[in-house]
C-alpha cells in the first residue's frame, strides 16, 4: 500500500491511485509534500511530482487556483512522467475565497516559484486551469516572475466570468426572491423554457441583459467600497484617543475600524447562453459546470459562485469591474512564450473569449490550441491535452 503524499512519501508509484484511468503516468513517478510559508507568513501547502527516480530535470511547472487544491491536478503526474518537476499547490484561501484576495494569492504563486528556483530549476513555468490562468498572469505581470505562461481552459478572469453569469433581475439585494421580470432570462416572457427545451433570447433583449448585468456588479461594488470607505475613515480619529483615559471612546472608534461586512449575493447563475445554444455557438452542450443540469436550480439553489464574500473579498476576485485579476489587463504584461489550450465544449468559456486572451497576449512567442469537443475538465481528453503541453514545453524548455 502507499504512502500517503500528505505525510511526506517520496516513494515512486504508478497505476491504481487515478480516479481516470487515463491520468495514470506511464512511469512510476515521485512526490513530495511541500510545505512552504509565505514572506507574509502564509501557509502555502502542495505536492512536489518529479521524474522517475535516477532522472535528472531541469525545468519546473507550478500551479495553483485561488481556492483549489491543484495538489493532485492531473497535469502533475503526466507532466512530471515527461521529464519534468511540478508542485502543484494551494493557497493560502484553498477551499474557501469568502476573503480571497488575489494580491495575497501572487504572493503565495511567487513563494511556490522561489522555491524550485531555490531547488536548481533553470525555468520555471507557470500553468493555470480555469481560475487559475488569471491567477498565473497576474503574478507574471505584477511580480515579473515565470520564463512561460500555459493558460487550460483558462476565462478571462473570475470577475469577468461573474459578469456573464450574475443574474441582473435581482431587484433588492437582501431579497432572494426578488425580480425585474423583464430582467429575468427564467421568465417565460423573454424566451426561457423549462429544462430540457432549449431557449431562445432576442438579441436585442440579450443586450440589455448583458448591461444589467454590469449594472448590478456596480452597485454591489458600491455598497463594498462605501463599507471599506467608513471603516477607514475612522482611523485617523482612533489614533488620537488614549484607551487607557477613554476606553469606550477608543473600544466604540475600534469596532468601527476593523469591521468587515459580509455580501450575500444571490443568484449568479444566469447565463442565457447556457440554454440558448445559438449565443457564441461552439460545441457545448446545454447547460452549466455548477448545476446539474439545469442552471435554473443552481441560479436558486446551492450552485453557483461567490455567494458569501467580505466587501474587498469581492473587489479583489469576483467583481469583473474592480479586480485585478483580469486578463485584458495583465496579459499585455505577459511577455514569456504563451501557450493557451481551449476545449470548444467548456459550457463557460466561449471560443471568442479565449481567442481575445491570446490576441491581448504581450509575448513574440504566442501559441494558440483549440480541442474540438473537449469539456472543461477535459475529461477524456486529459493525455492529449498535456501532450500539446509537453510538445510545447519541449521546445522552448529543457
Amino acid at each position: 500500500m502507499l504512502d500517503d503524499p500528505l505525510l511526506g512519501s517520496s516513494r515512486p508509484f504508478g497505476l491504481g491511485y487515478w480516479p481516470l484511468a487515463e491520468d495514470a503516468p506511464s512511469v512510476a513517478v515521485q512526490r513530495e509534500a511541500v510545505r512552504l510559508v509565505s514572506p507574509d507568513g502564509a501557509l502555502v501547502r502542495g505536492v512536489l511530482w518529479t521524474p522517475p527516480v535516477g532522472t535528472p530535470w531541469k525545468t519546473a511547472v507550478i500551479l495553483s487556483h485561488p481556492r483549489g487544491d491543484f495538489s493532485v491536478h492531473y497535469a502533475c503526474p503526466l507532466l512530471a512522467a515527461a521529464g519534468y518537476a511540478v508542485l502543484g499547490f494551494g493557497t493560502r484561501y484553498m477551499n474557501n475565497d469568502t476573503d480571497c484576495l488575489h494580491e495575497a494569492c501572487i504572493t503565495d504563486v511567487k513563494t511556490a516559484h522561489d522555491e524550485m528556483v531555490r531547488r536548481g530549476a533553470d525555468a520555471v513555468v507557470l500553468l493555470g486551469n480555469s481560475g487559475g490562468g488569471s491567477l498565473m498572469a497576474m503574478a507574471n505581470a505584477e511580480l515579473g516572475i515565470g520564463d512561460g505562461w500555459v493558460g487550460m481552459a483558462a476565462h478571462p478572469g473570475e470577475g469577468v466570468f461573474m459578469l456573464q453569469v450574475i443574474d441582473p433581475s435581482v431587484i433588492d439585494e437582501d431579497d432572494p426572491f426578488s425580480t425585474d421580470p423583464g430582467l429575468d432570462m427564467y421568465n417565460p416572457d423573454n424566451g426561457w423554457r423549462p429544462w430540457p427545451e432549449p431557449c431562445t433570447y432576442d438579441r436585442g433583449w440579450l443586450a440589455r441583459y448583458r448591461t444589467a448585468q454590469a449594472a448590478r456588479v456596480a452597485r454591489i461594488d458600491a455598497v463594498a467600497k462605501e463599507s471599506i470607505a467608513a471603516s477607514a475613515a475612522v482611523v485617523p480619529d482612533l489614533k488620537t484617543v488614549d484607551k487607557q483615559a477613554d476606553p469606550a471612546g477608543w473600544s466604540d472608534l475600534r469596532r468601527r475600524a476593523v469591521f468587515t461586512k459580509y455580501l450575500t449575493i444571490y443568484r449568479t447563475l444566469a447565463d442565457p447562453a447556457y440554454l440558448d445554444l445559438t449565443i457564441d455557438p461552439d460545441d457545448r452542450a446545454m447547460g452549466s459546470l455548477f448545476a446539474f443540469p439545469d442552471p435554473f436550480d443552481g441560479n436558486y439553489g446551492r450552485g453557483g459562485l461567490a455567494r458569501t464574500m467580505t466587501a474587498r473579498g469581492w473587489l479583489s476576485t469576483w467583481s469583473g469591474l474592480s479586480s485585478g485579476a483580469k486578463l485584458a489587463d495583465t496579459m499585455p504584461n505577459v511577455t514569456v512564450p504563451t501557450l493557451l489550450v481551449h476545449p470548444t465544449a467548456d459550457t463557460e468559456i466561449r471560443i471568442w473569449q479565449a481567442k481575445e486572451i491570446v490576441d491581448a497576449a504581450g509575448a513574440d512567442d504566442v501559441t494558440y490550441v483549440e480541442m474540438p469537443g473537449a469539456l472543461h475538465y477535459l475529461e477524456g481528453d486529459r493525455p492529449e491535452a498535456m501532450q500539446h503541453v509537453v510538445d510545447w514545453l519541449a521546445v522552448r524548455f529543457p
